[in-house]
C-alpha cells in the first residue's frame, strides 16, 4: 500500500503500523484473528472521509471500528487493508431535551450517553451487555439489542438518521423523515459492509417514575418459560425478563457470592413505569410466579439491591471467564414457546461435542445465548465448540428461529445465512452490496456467504406458508413483465404519490387482505400489506 499518501493527509502519528499496532486491531471478542496492514486513529471526520477516499482510489479493503467488543468476528480485516478507528471521534455533540434526541459520534460510549441523558430526566433505551466500553457506532452497525429491548426495542427502534461515508468516499444523510426509499434501515445492522457512520441522530426516552426487580427461582426451565408466557399473556410488558441456568449462577456465585437461588433456573424482572403502575404490576407478577411453582419469589427493597441482582447477569460473562482462556458466547432466536425446545437440543448438542454450555438468555423475546468456556490452544476441543456453535444455530432455525438476536452476523454466521434466506434473497442481499460498494472494499466478505462457496446443509428454516390467490397472480405478473420494466406499487391511494413513470406496469396490493398467521402462544400477527 502507498501508505504515505495517507499518512501525508492526516495528523502525524494517526496511522499506526508496528507490529504491535497491527495485533492490536487483528481480533475482536470473537474466535478468528486476521492483521490490517495499517490502522488509522481517526479524530476527525474528514480523516475518515480522505481515508476512504483514498482506499477507493487504491482499491484496498477497509474496516471501521469502534470498541471492538463484537462477538461475530465483524470486526476482523480479513482482507488486511487499513481499520479505521473511530474511537476518538467520541464527542455528545447535543442533547435537546424537548425534542428528547442527542446527536453523538460514533465513538461515544452507550454508558456515556445514558449518564449525560440521565441528567436531564431522560435515557437511551439500548443497553446490550458491553454497554459500559461499547460504542454506539458499533451499536448501530450490529443493531445491537440488550435486556430492555423486550420493551423498548433495540438500537434500530431509537435511531432517527445518520451521516455516513459511503465505501466511494462521497458523504450521505439517511433519515426516517427522507422523501422516496427509507435507507436508514439499511445502514442500521449492516456492519460497516456499506459504508462507515460518522454522526447518529438518536432518540431519548423519559427516565421512568419507578423500576422494580423481582428475582425467582424455579425447579426447571421448562417451569420458567411458562411463567414468562403467563406474564406476557396477563399484559404486563416488563422493561427486562431474563434467564440464568443453574451453572451460569454457579459461575457468577463463585465468583462474587450475591445470595441467587440455587434452583435449575432463575428469572430476573424488571418493571417500569408510573409508581402506582409498578406496584400493581409487581403485585400481578409475583402471583404469577407463585402460581408457575416458583421456588423463590424475592423483590429488591431499594436500588442497591436491584444493583446486586443484576451485577449477577451482567457478570456472567466475566464470571465464565475465569473457568476457561475463552470463551464462545452464541447468539440465536427462536419463538418464546419454543424455548424448552431448543434448551433441549442445546444439551444435546453440547453432549454430542463434548462441551458444556452455560445459558443465558432474554426470555421475553426468545434471544438465547449459550456460552462455551474452552481453551483455543487445543485445536480440537476449539473444533468441537466450532461445530457445537454452529449445530445450535442451526436448531434455532430449524425451530422457526434466526441466527442473531443482537450479535450480528460477520464472519462467524457469514455461511449459516444460507440456512435462513433462499439462493435468490442472497442474491438480491448481493446486488445492494455491489450497487453501494462494487468493489467490495467496505468490510468485505462479511454478512452473507461468499458466492461460490458450500455453506453446508443449505436451506433449513421452515417452510413458509403459499402465497395466496391473489400473491401469486401478483408474482406472476411480475415475472412475466419485459426485462426492464417499471412498476407501480398502489395500496388504497389515501397517500398523494408521484404520477407513474410512462408505460409502468401497476401492482394493487388492496387484494393482499388475508391475515395467514395468528399466533396465541407467541402473541404474534401476519397479514398480507393490502
Amino acid at each position: 500500500m502507498r501508505l504515505a499518501e495517507l499518512q501525508a493527509q492526516v495528523a502525524p502519528g494517526s496511522l499506526l503500523t508496528s507490529a504491535t499496532a497491527l495485533s492490536v486491531y487483528s481480533y475482536d471478542g470473537a474466535l478468528d484473528r486476521a492483521r490490517p496492514e495499517a490502522v488509522l486513529i481517526a479524530r476527525t471526520v474528514e480523516d475518515v472521509r480522505r481515508a476512504v477516499v483514498w482506499c477507493a482510489e487504491n482499491k484496498v479493503p477497509f474496516i471501521a471500528r469502534g470498541a471492538g467488543t463484537n462477538l461475530s468476528g465483524g470486526c476482523i480485516p480479513l482482507k488486511g487493508g487499513l481499520v479505521i478507528s473511530l474511537a476518538r471521534l467520541n464527542r455528545i455533540l447535543s442533547i435537546d431535551a424537548s425534542a428528547r434526541t442527542a446527536c453523538v459520534e460514533p465513538g461515544v460510549v452507550n454508558l456515556d450517553l445514558q449518564k449525560e441523558a440521565e441528567k436531564i430526566g431522560l435515557f437511551y433505551a439500548p443497553d446490550p451487555a458491553s454497554f459500559r466500553v461499547s460504542t454506539l457506532g458499533g451499536n448501530a452497525a450490529e443493531n445491537a439489542g440488550g435486556p430492555r429491548c423486550l420493551k423498548y426495542g433495540v438500537t434500530t427502534n431509537h435511531i432517527l438518521a445518520v451521516e455516513a461515508v459511503m465505501p466511494d468516499g462521497t458523504s450521505a444523510h439517511f433519515s426516517l423523515s427522507d422523501e422516496g426509499p427509507e435507507l436508514l434501515s439499511l445502514m442500521i445492522g449492516a456492519e460497516g459492509t456499506l459504508g462507515v457512520m460518522t454522526k447518529l441522530w438518536v432518540k431519548l426516552t423519559p427516565l421512568p417514575e419507578d423500576t422494580r426487580t423481582i428475582l425467582a427461582g424455579f425447579a426447571s426451565i421448562d417451569a420458567a418459560v411458562a411463567c414468562v408466557s403467563a406474564i406476557i399473556a396477563s399484559g404486563v410488558v416488563p422493561r427486562c425478563l431474563e434467564a440464568m441456568d443453574r451453572p451460569t449462577v454457579e459461575s457468577v456465585e463463585a465468583g462474587r457470592p450475591l445470595g441467587y437461588p440455587k434452583d435449575p433456573a432463575i428469572l430476573l424482572i424488571e418493571l417500569d413505569g408510573a409508581r402506582a403502575d409498578c406496584e400493581r404490576d409487581v403485585a400481578e407478577v409475583e402471583r404469577l410466579c407463585r402460581e408457575s411453582a416458583a421456588t423463590t419469589v424475592r423483590a429488591a427493597t431499594d436500588a442497591a439491591e436491584r444493583e446486586r441482582l443484576w451485577e449477577g447477569r451482567r457478570g456472567a460473562y466475566a464470571a465464565l471467564a475465569r473457568l476457561a482462556p475463552n470463551v464462545l458466547v452464541e447468539d440465536g432466536v427462536v419463538p418464546r414457546d419454543k424455548l424448552p425446545d431448543i434448551v433441549r437440543r442445546i444439551q444435546e448438542i453440547s453432549a454430542k461435542h463434548q462441551v458444556k454450555a452455560y445459558l443465558l438468555f432474554h426470555a421475553g423475546d426468545g434471544n438465547i445465548h449459550p456460552n462455551i468456556a474452552y481453551d483455543e490452544r487445543d485445536a480440537s476441543e476449539t473444533a468441537r465448540v466450532k461445530a457445537a456453535g454452529h449445530e445450535m444455530l442451526q436448531a434455532c432455525v430449524e425451530l422457526g428461529g434466526s441466527l442473531s438476536g443482537e450479535h450480528g452476523i460477520g464472519l462467524d454466521k457469514r455461511d449459516a445465512m444460507a440456512w435462513l434466506f433462499s439462493n435468490e434473497t442472497l442474491k438480491l442481499f448481493h446486488r445492494v452490496k455491489d450497487s453501494i460498494d462494487p468493489h467490495h472494499l467496505a468490510n468485505p466478505d462479511k454478512l452473507f456467504p461468499i458466492p461460490g462457496s458450500k455453506p453446508g446443509p443449505g436451506f433449513v428454516r421452515p417452510p413458509a406458508g403459499a402465497p395466496s390467490e391473489y400473491a401469486a397472480l401478483l408474482i406472476d405478473k411480475v415475472r412475466s413483465s419485459p426485462a426492464g420494466s417499471f412498476f407501480r406499487i398502489r395500496g388504497a391511494s389515501t397517500r398523494r404519490a408521484d404520477a407513474s413513470a410512462s408505460g409502468a406496469v401497476e401492482l394493487l396490493t388492496t387484494g393482499l387482505g388475508r391475515i395467514s398467521d395468528l399466533d396465541k402462544r407467541n402473541y404474534t400477527l401476519t397479514v398480507e400489506t393490502g
